[in-house]
């Protein structure tokens, strides 16, 4: 028995294409609240649902453990929260009617719950945490606990006289390396190993050594961490990872930060910490082009372990990459891929289609930039407008039948852009054909030119250009017609 069952709404299986991948990561985020719990003395258990298939799986959980409390603390590490997918949202909804049935206090906590907290509490939550959370939950439970009052606990949302409260916001955390690790332990670890064979990939664990993005994109939504930037020191992040690497064998990282190692001197000192502990690893991380232009960080970055940097390019159109407020520029793209390339590190791009004013000049130079450029990786999206973002004031007004995607995969316009969703759909994959095509005749020209050099992975490309160059032209000339429906 628990006096706190921590458990989370996200369910990769709901999500298919993220299902597909088999790279689940546990849910960090609830994790580390969990951990924080259990250091004051409180009995906490978990029921992680990643690896599940619908909600009402929580009610074994319930009858077996009989908790006090059942916290639904989503990972706000994963960015797939920050989406507020629709089918979360309903597995959270009937997560929370089960837990109402076996009299359970119902406390959330998530990107979502803290944007719609009327409709969290309407659907029976005792309180809704806003914002980022472990202080909050631990304040929240001593107060029930105590017989306190609740309305003196900063940063929550709660239903009193048939109107909702909203509590004052609590000042974030900012010495990280208070908290406790991750109780890691709750989790079966086993399991995600048995997922990530499939993938063909090395296993691999997330870690946040930050919290938070001081940047200001326009339509990036910060609802759980902020707009702040704090960061856990050198010397906590490698005991993490040497603790992890003596746990559970893991040696290859998905360092989850929004941006990581933005602090001066951060990199360099976490390359230090490493070798000091005799650490050999591999990581990825996500970054900006802008802070990869210093050759000595990139030399540090790679010394450390690091093997691919995901980028947010975003397009090629500096008039975009403007009305988004997104701070960088078009030769800061080519700059940072070219100098990373050089230190062999893997270079991947977020790409986001559909942004207002976007032309057919701004769409094909973004796609001549893939070509030109040819990261190792490309991830494609819409412009999706989230609560809280100016661009989502800008467009606010469309949002009428549909607000929220389903899931990841769902790719609708939901405000009127330039072209229509089925426009958007078959743009998605024509890039991600002229991205292919391009590794293809790449790979062709190195095989011509050094016979020596091909291998498997080449040869196969090579062999895909029979699909993907008569299937590129046909996308052409598709979208050539869907441009003219819109």
């Amino acid at each position: 028995m628990s006096d706190i069952l921590f458990s989370h709404s996200y369910y990769y299986k709901l999500d298919p294409k993220q299902w597909k991948n088999k790279t689940p990561f546990p849910p960090l985020g609830t994790l580390y609240a969990a951990s924080l719990l259990r250091s004051n003395g409180y009995d906490v258990g978990l029921f992680d649902t990643n690896l599940l298939d619908n909600a009402h799986t929580v009610s074994a959980a319930l009858n077996l453990q009989q908790p006090k409390y059942l916290v639904i603390y989503d990972d706000g590490f994963n960015y797939l929260t920050k989406m507020c997918l629709t089918v979360m949202r309903e597995a959270c909804f009937e997560m929370i009617a089960l837990g109402k049935q076996k009299e359970c206090v119902i406390i959330v906590n998530s990107s979502d719950a803290t944007d719609h907290y009327a409709e969290y509490i309407a659907k029976g939550a005792d309180y809704v945490i806003q914002g980022e959370g472990e202080l909050t939950l631990l304040a929240l439970i001593d107060a029930l606990e105590k017989k306190t009052s609740t309305e003196n606990v900063s940063g929550i949302a709660f239903q009193k006289d048939n109107s909702i409260t909203v509590n004052p916001k609590r000042p974030v955390l900012q010495n990280l390396d208070e908290l406790p690790f991750p109780a890691w332990d709750l989790v079966d670890m086993n399991a995600y190993k048995v997922i990530w064979a499939k993938s063909g990939q090395q296993f691999t664990l997330n870690i946040a050594t930050t919290r938070g993005c001081p940047f200001k994109c326009n339509w990036c939504a910060k609802p759980i961490y902020g707009n702040r930037y704090n960061s856990h020191s050198p010397e906590y992040i490698a005991n993490h990872i040497a603790f992890l690497r003596a746990s559970f064998g893991v040696k290859r990282f998905w360092m989850c930060d929004d941006i990581f190692g933005l602090k001066p001197n951060w990199v360099q000192e976490f390359n230090q910490q490493l070798k000091v502990r005799n650490l050999n690893i591999r990581y990825y991380i996500q970054s900006r082009v802008d802070l990869l232009l210093k050759e000595d960080t990139i030399d540090a970055l790679a010394a450390s372990g690091l093997e691919e940097v995901w980028v947010g390019a975003e397009s090629a159109s500096q008039k975009i990459l403007d009305a988004m407020d997104k701070g960088t520029k078009v030769e800061q793209i080519y700059k940072a891929t070219r100098l990373l390339k050089k230190k062999n590190i893997r270079v991947a791009f977020f790409l986001q289609f559909g942004y207002l004013t976007e032309n057919q000049n701004d769409i094909w130079s973004t796609i001549g930039m893939v070509k030109e450029l040819m990261p190792d990786n490309i991830g494609i999206s819409v412009s999706y407008p989230l609560p809280g973002t100016p661009f989502y004031d800008k467009v606010k007004d469309d949002l009428r039948l549909k607000s929220n995607w389903k899931d990841s995969d769902d790719f609708e316009m939901m405000f009127n852009g330039t072209y229509n969703s089925g426009y958007y759909r078959k743009l998605q994959r024509f890039v991600h054909k002229e991205y292919r095509k391009s590794q293809g005749v790449s790979n062709l020209k190195q095989i011509v030119k050094n016979p020596l050099a091909f291998s498997v992975s080449k040869i196969i490309s090579v062999l895909k250009l029979a699909y993907y160059v008569p299937s590129a032209f046909l996308d052409t000339l598709l979208l050539k017609r869907l441009q003219n429906e819109c």
